[in-house]
């Protein structure tokens, strides 16, 4: 079994996601082989939350180039998760706002 802190890597603060905290939708990097159970789970457990929902999206890599030298980024996984409306919110994304 998995821990929460192994199953939620980082927080995703893009100008995108933080738009989606007035509406209590939250973006996380996860691990890959994590299901939408398991993330709920940990998110509830690390935060004190209730979630309504998670939705995930496996992210592919892009081809990226430093001068001569070609290659591509990292592929991982992307969870947005929606509290339920009588959640309180995050902490950490509070500040960012």
């Amino acid at each position: 079994m998995k821990s929460a802190a192994d199953i939620i890597v980082r927080p995703v603060v893009t100008e995108r996601s933080l738009a989606g905290v007035a509406d209590k939708k939250y973006t996380f990097e996860v691990a890959k082989g994590a299901n939408k159970t398991e993330i709920k789970k940990a998110v509830e457990e690390l935060f004190g939350v209730k979630v309504k929902s998670v939705n995930t999206v496996s992210m592919l890599p892009k081809p990226k180039s430093v001068g001569v030298h070609k290659g591509y980024t990292s592929a991982w996984k992307k969870a947005i998760v929606t509290l339920t409306s009588d959640s309180k919110s995050i902490e950490f994304f509070d500040g960012m706002m």
